[in-house]
């Protein structure tokens, strides 16, 4: 006969044909009991009845500890925290790159475009250079002494309205009244240093009125440099006056005055090339007799506005100015007197009479008569300022501009 043993409650039906001891049957039995006891529900204790009694009572009354439910919900942190993550992988993607690029802009800071911290070499701070990509143009020393041969040969270059002085010699010469340096005064006779220091100034103005200011240029009177002439000087003021008010052949203002039509010609730019010297001697009279000789350079364009051709004219003016010893000579204290002019008119109009200079332009027809005579080079100063075999007929052509 085979014997039952009664069921106990809660616990699960042995096989009768279970093969497993009774030792082991009955740890799987505790075990079962132990897992179910702690997973089961637990009643609070008395402390967590009385912590979620007065959290109930405070949310009543509209009250919430810090932090509980006000700080950001857990999803919006997990979403900060990823995108703080993204950061630094982003960094670790492209920040060894750019910190490599910053460190090697940092050594040769030319390889940034258009050079935005001034680091390179190849211009200089007035902007002439002998083209785009060259190396600066160095300004000739002052000219001291008289030059022995014409300058050298300086590499081609075609006029523009940007460089208007390429492919020519002045494009080392200085800027205007700054290429007239007065040399250093002392006594002459029985002139002061003082004296002799203010006859140099006048004469170097007298030069800017009559060569580099604009309004003679464009064609206006020449007030300043009028101003300096002695009007005692017999005849003097009253003849220059005569070529402004009317030019022709006998009366030329161009004698003493660097003059352009403004309704045929602009200037281009605001810069006059300037190059020369000025000395001083005792003169005759008790007096100082400076020596002038400059050459002046200017670029023109046609009076349209369209027109962007560039032509230079050169003029060569060489004066002879003396002042005397007031208390001796009848003169104006502080004014100059004119003992010999002359003048060499390079690249403008032959034989026309108008009081204007007239640049030669590629693209239109010349004006006046067909040049004539040796071709002469209008930078050279060491040359005669009228060639030994030209006559007052002629006009010679030029070898460069």
């Amino acid at each position: 006969m085979s014997e039952k043993q009664p069921e106990r409650a809660g616990e699960p039906e042995r096989p009768e044909e279970s093969s497993v001891p009774d030792e082991v049957w009955e740890r799987f039995i505790r075990d079962s009991e132990r897992d179910i006891r702690a997973s089961a529900p637990k009643e609070p204790s008395a402390r967590a009845r009385m912590v979620t009694e007065r959290l109930r009572q405070r949310e009543a009354r509209g009250v919430e500890p810090e932090g509980w439910r006000t700080g950001p919900a857990w999803q919006e942190m997990r979403k900060a925290e990823g995108r703080t993550a993204r950061r630094r992988r982003l960094w670790a993607i492209f920040g060894v790159p750019v910190a490599a690029a910053v460190a090697l802009v940092a050594v040769r800071p030319s390889l940034l475009p258009g050079d935005p911290f001034g680091t390179s070499s190849s211009g200089s701070s007035s902007g002439r250079t002998s083209s785009d990509d060259a190396a600066p143009v160095a300004e000739l020393p002052a000219e001291t002494v008289a030059p022995t041969a014409a300058p050298s040969n300086v590499p081609p270059g075609t006029p523009t309205l940007d460089r208007p002085f390429a492919g020519s010699p002045a494009e080392r010469y200085a800027d205007g009244a700054a290429g007239i340096v007065v040399p250093e005064a002392k006594p002459v006779g029985p002139l002061t240093k003082e004296q002799v220091a203010r006859a140099l100034r006048q004469t170097k103005a007298l030069l800017v009125g009559a060569n580099i200011d604009p309004k003679t240029l464009l064609g206006g009177r020449p007030t300043s440099a009028l101003a300096l002439l002695d009007p005692q000087q017999p005849k003097m003021v009253d003849d220059v006056n005569s070529w402004l008010r009317k030019p022709d052949v006998k009366h030329d203002p161009l004698w003493l005055f660097s003059r352009f039509d403004p309704h045929e010609v602009r200037l281009v730019g605001d810069v006059v090339k300037t190059r020369g010297r000025m000395t001083f001697k005792a003169g005759t009279r008790a007096s100082v007799v400076i020596h002038a000789d400059y050459t002046f350079v200017y670029p023109l364009a046609q009076a349209d506005r369209e027109s962007t051709e560039v032509a230079r004219t050169i003029v060569r003016r060489v004066l002879d100015i003396e002042v005397s010893d007031p208390t001796k000579y009848q003169v104006t204290p502080g004014k100059l007197a004119l003992l010999a002019y002359d003048e060499d008119l390079s690249n403008s109009a032959c034989f026309v009479y108008d009081g204007f200079l007239h640049p030669q332009f590629d693209s239109a027809a010349p004006t006046g008569a067909t040049p004539s005579g040796p071709a002469v080079d209008p930078y050279d100063r060491s040359r005669p300022l009228h060639h030994p075999d030209s006559d007052s007929a002629s006009c010679g052509s030029v070898s460069r501009t």
